[in-house]
């Protein structure tokens, strides 16, 4: 979805949904391995059980993300640490959730979205820019390591068919099979969503004004569920024998048919879903506010916010202070004259060329003057570099 244009709510609604359905679907699957090991499912148990590690998941999340917390308030912790606890984090809540059985996964999810929507109280700005950058870095390494597991199992587990005796235009056939299944039950339950919203809160439903976009819309939800780490997470988690000694049954047929469903998903809906939504017209007339339109939003009210901090910081003040005097007439200008906020794309382009000659100037100026300390030429590079990131983002 960060490839096409899509409303924001339609975006969440995805992000939302895919950190529940993978919470839940987890859980069940831990269930079937029971039941595979154990050859019995009562239902009075599993009903039980599946309740504790709902309730006990979110709440060791929430408890231990408020823990994690009051650490990084109460420790002397500084950039660098605070982003190893941002990797610790989760693990932790992980594996403490997993100690008394209850939901590592919804321990993560609930803990991550505590910390998360109170990061600006315990984390430094600092913290903030570097982690991010940290993390843009792990999410990628992370998605390519699935990848290259996968063309490392592959062999093994092609081998491993071959000795149960399935052919391999059989477990293909399979995993095709399942694929179109699990697509088709996809659309059916995105089709049995709307119908529910407009049931039982006709109100939020999206696209009501327009009712043939509208019932379009959950064909096009449908088609995102495309698979990846979880799935192969999941299946590479399949112990290789039972308790009793026997090889799991079926384990490689179900890695292989996993295998060909995040293929099959990534490939055929990831690559054209862009073609699907733009032939599909569904988002040309959406009722909602354009990206450009609401940063102008946000940036006049905060504006207007900090001339009002900055008038009542100088009421409070014995002595005028001048730069203050200047600050303030700065932030008025920019709300009397709202259209040099903006800054055009020539003038964007110019200013980022004068930023580049700055840290041209400083690299020159580093190898020729040895009085001047490495890490003083890359503190300014550093805020040139914050700089330039600021407007690209005007």
């Amino acid at each position: 979805m960060k490839f096409v244009k899509i409303p924001k709510s339609t975006a969440a609604v995805l992000e939302g949904e895919s950190l529940l359905n993978d919470a839940s679907s987890l859980i069940i699957f831990r269930f079937a391995l029971v039941a595979v090991g154990t050859g019995q499912f009562i239902l009075q148990d599993a009903l039980l059980s599946f309740s504790w590690m709902i309730v006990g998941g979110i709440g060791i999340g929430l408890l231990f993300g408020w823990l994690f917390i009051q650490a990084h308030k109460r420790l002397p912790t500084d950039t660098s640490s605070d982003i190893v606890f941002t990797f610790i984090e989760p693990y932790f809540l992980y594996w403490i959730a997993e100690q008394v059985h209850s939901s590592g996964v919804l321990a993560v999810v609930s803990g991550g979205l505590f910390l998360s929507v109170r990061r600006l109280t315990f984390l430094t700005s600092a913290s903030r820019i570097r982690g991010y950058s940290v993390w843009e870095a792990m999410i990628f390494v992370l998605n390519g390591i699935v990848f290259m597991l996968i063309g490392l199992e592959l062999p093994e587990v092609i081998a491993g068919l071959r000795a149960d005796g399935i052919p391999l235009t059989q477990a293909i056939i399979y995993g095709v099979a399942v694929t179109g299944i699990l697509i088709v039950a996809r659309i059916i339950s995105s089709y049995s969503a709307m119908v529910a919203t407009l049931i039982f809160r006709p109100n939020v439903a999206p696209l009501r004004n327009n009712r043939r976009r509208m019932w379009r819309l959950p064909l096009l939800l449908g088609w995102t569920g495309m698979r990846g780490v979880v799935s192969l997470a999941a299946a590479l988690a399949i112990p290789l024998t039972l308790k009793s000694g026997e090889a799991f049954p079926h384990r490689n047929l179900i890695l292989f048919i996993t295998f060909t469903v995040i293929l099959l998903t990534l490939l055929i809906q990831g690559l054209t879903l862009p073609y699907i939504i733009e032939r599909s017209h569904i988002f040309d007339q959406a009722a909602e506010m354009e990206d450009e339109e609401a940063k102008h939003r946000v940036k006049k009210q905060l504006i207007s916010e900090t001339v009002r901090l900055l008038k009542a910081r100088q009421e409070g003040m014995a002595e005028e202070d001048v730069h203050l005097q200047r600050m303030i007439a700065q932030w008025e200008h920019k709300i009397n004259n709202p259209e040099q906020v903006k800054m055009s794309e020539s003038t964007k382009l110019a200013y980022l060329e004068l930023l580049e000659g700055q840290r041209l100037f400083l690299s020159d100026l580093n190898r020729n003057d040895a009085e001047v300390h490495d890490e003083i030429i890359r503190l300014h590079i550093y805020q040139i570099d914050l700089e330039e990131e600021r407007v690209r983002l005007l």
